[in-house]
């Protein structure tokens, strides 16, 4: 049971104006010591993932760190995951599943390439394969620690650095990078020689599940690649933002039957 009092909508207002124009590592500096063992560093292995991964254990090589093994990553995932434990001995970096049982009857019901059907199925996939993964994850947490900015997507232009996550009972979610661009998150890549994921040098600039990540035209946006072929839905999983889960409720109470929760 966690003795770190939770803030409230208006206390966590009040730190992120505090932290607004400060440094990524100074909020994290600050997290550490309140949360401590009750945080956890949530990385997908995006660039400004491995960042935050980079300044926070240069503050304390013990922090938490998570992801998401969906089942469907790309191997320059893992080689970057092989990377990042050489260069960060002891690094804690736990490696989550779905439930293999609500996987196997996703595939059994809608098929291994569910997600080109319906922009509905793609989400249903997302949810069994991320979102229920991350509800486990959250749970018991005080604080958890996200690579977000406001420069990605629309869905994310008002994002603050201090957030209360109501979605995973009022903790407080942290976005350290919210303000910094695409370009000061390479410059701070390159100039301390942080591994990469090896799918940026083909192209990529928004990387998730194989079948659904592609490279990107020049010109187009940073997470065009996601979802490509969908036509004016979100370019969204589910993880950081509520979906409006009307299209796929009841299919997705049959596969996780008690434990549904979107």
């Amino acid at each position: 049971m966690s003795t770190v009092e939770l803030l409230d909508d208006f206390e966590a207002g009040e730190l992120s104006v505090e932290f607004e124009g400060r440094e990524p590592w100074e909020l994290l500096e600050w997290a550490l010591d309140r949360y401590g063992d009750g945080l956890s560093l949530s990385t997908a292995f995006q660039e400004g993932d491995v960042a935050l991964i980079d300044m926070a254990y240069r503050i304390d090589p013990a922090v938490r760190v998570f992801s998401i093994d969906t089942g469907r990553l790309p191997q320059e995932t893992f080689d970057l995951i092989e990377a990042l434990r050489e260069r960060y001995p002891g690094l804690r970096l736990e490696l989550l599943s779905p439930e293999a049982e609500q996987v196997q009857r996703l595939v059994d019901r809608n098929g291994p390439n569910l997600f080109r059907q319906s922009v509905e199925l793609r989400l249903l996939c997302c949810n069994v394969r991320k979102v229920q993964p991350l509800n486990r994850a959250l749970a018991g947490l005080d604080a958890w620690v996200t690579g977000l900015r406001r420069d990605q997507w629309a869905s994310r232009s008002d994002i603050r650095k201090v957030e209360i996550d109501h979605d995973h009972d009022a903790i407080v979610k942290l976005n350290p990078l919210a303000e910094w661009t695409e370009g000061e998150v390479w410059d701070y890549l390159r100039e301390n020689d942080v591994p990469v994921h090896g799918l940026y040098a083909k192209g990529y600039t928004s990387i998730g599940c194989s079948p659904c990540t592609r490279a990107i035209a020049p010109g187009e946006p940073t997470r065009a690649g996601r979802w490509w072929w969908e036509s004016d839905a979100p370019k969204e999983c589910g993880m950081h933002c509520a979906i409006e889960t009307g299209g796929f409720e009841h299919e997705l109470h049959a596969i996780l039957g008690d434990e549904a929760h979107a």
